[in-house]
């Protein structure tokens, strides 16, 4: 099958997703300078989901460069892939409204196994599309290829040990989000210069 129909749904998605998270921002009631001050965490979530939101759409135009074509079972898991990428904006909201409250771990844990599950079906697609090459194009670099492969390993482990620091500290987990997102920009652009 063609791979164009599944890339413009995916970036609809994608664009969907991102768009929702500015619905986060609200502000209430009177002196407006202070309400603005107050939503300090709305801003944090939205720049950290965001951010995540964009990597991950950079790293699925990456996957997509690599294949030839896609079947099926490829078409499934990337459905269930944008599932949890559409449902990026509910976790944000929660965290962003809870992060100083009582609700501050069960929302770092919601938003934690939203994104882990997102690593680890992310990984079923590359994982699916390159065995064998079964997917790939017959161009496509092998050290590119391993490259992506080494790369995608890490998001998974990454976002559940965030996720499990969430039971200690809901700010150390949310914290360690920021910081996975900033790894991946940085690796992105070291990774994406390489010749």
């Amino acid at each position: 099958m063609p791979k164009n129909r599944l890339e413009a749904f995916s970036d609809g998605i994608f664009a969907f997703a991102a768009t929702l998270l500015i619905l986060n921002l609200a502000v209430s009631g009177h002196p407006l300078g202070e309400q603005l001050l107050g939503i300090w965490p709305s801003y944090a979530a939205y720049a950290v989901s965001f951010i995540t939101i964009g990597i991950i759409w950079t790293n699925h135009h990456m996957v997509m460069h690599q294949l030839a074509h896609v079947d099926r079972f490829f078409l499934m898991v990337n459905v269930l892939f944008l599932m949890f990428i559409a449902f990026i904006p509910f976790p944000t909201r929660l965290l962003a409204l809870n992060l100083q409250s009582e609700g501050a771990q069960a929302a770092a844990i919601t938003y934690g196994i939203t994104l882990t599950t997102t690593a680890v079906l992310f990984n079923v697609l590359w994982r699916y599309a390159a065995h064998d090459r079964r997917l790939l194009r017959h161009d496509a670099e092998q050290k590119v290829v391993d490259g992506i492969g080494r790369s995608y390993l890490l998001g998974p482990v990454m976002y559940l040990s965030a996720t499990l620091i969430a039971l200690l500290s809901p700010i150390a987990s949310a914290t360690a989000y920021l910081a996975i997102g900033a790894f991946y920009v940085l690796e992105s652009s070291i990774f994406g210069r390489r010749p």
